[in-house]
Formats: C-alpha cells, structure tokens, sequence
C-alpha cells in the first residue's frame, strides 16, 4: 500500500471534506484572496469564515499573508499533490479491476454470438 505522510494526508481530506472550504480552494485556485472575499459567497462572518481558512492552513492547503488589517490568502497546491499521488493508487487499482471487468464481459459477449452475427 502507498502511504504519503499519513498525519498530512489525515488533516488533507479532513479539510477538502468540507463543501465550503473546497469553493475557498476553488476561489484561491483563480488568485489570491482576503478573508473577506473568501467569505463573500456564503453570506458568513468573517468569524465563520476564518475557522475554515484555519482548517486549510492546518492541512497546508493555503498560507495566510497579514499586511496591516488585510489577511490575503494563496493557494499552496503542494499537499493537494500529495493527496493526488496517494489517489493515484486507487485509480490504477480500479482501472486494472475495471479493464478486467471489460475482457470478460467482451470474452462473454463473444461467446453469446454467433460467428456471422456482426452488430
């Protein structure tokens, strides 16, 4: 089995778990971002909204800059990269499975007609 630093990875998905902090991915993934502009389009406080902006700095997901009262936040793709490898696993895994799945299904097909009977 492949394992990516296992603690990272927990705190990873915790973070894309959530619907919301996902869309502030999405939104940091087109340039930075305030605080305020992350919470915009869920029509929450900016208390609210920073809970979730800790969640994806704990999981390395985004850095905080403070200039003066503004906190601008990037996006830091390496740990979503992390978590792709750690996919890639199980993406191999089930297209081995499901090319599998399809010879036999062919091998069946082939069985069920008839020489001369072409589709």
């Amino acid at each position: 089995m492949v394992e990516f630093s296992p603690p990272q990875l927990d705190t990873v998905f915790h973070a894309l778990g959530d619907a919301t902090r996902r869309r502030m991915l999405r939104h940091l993934a087109e340039g930075e971002r305030t605080v305020g502009d992350l919470a915009k389009p869920f029509a929450m406080s900016l208390a609210a909204a920073s809970k979730h902006i800790k969640a994806l700095e704990a999981a390395g997901l985004i850095h905080r800059e403070v200039r003066g009262r503004t906190h601008l936040c990037r996006l830091a793709p390496g740990p979503l990269a992390s978590a792709h490898r750690w996919l890639g696993f199980y993406e191999r895994f089930w297209t081995e499975r499901l090319d599998g799945l399809e010879r036999l299904l062919r091998e069946e097909d082939a069985r069920r007609t008839p020489e001369g009977d072409k589709r």
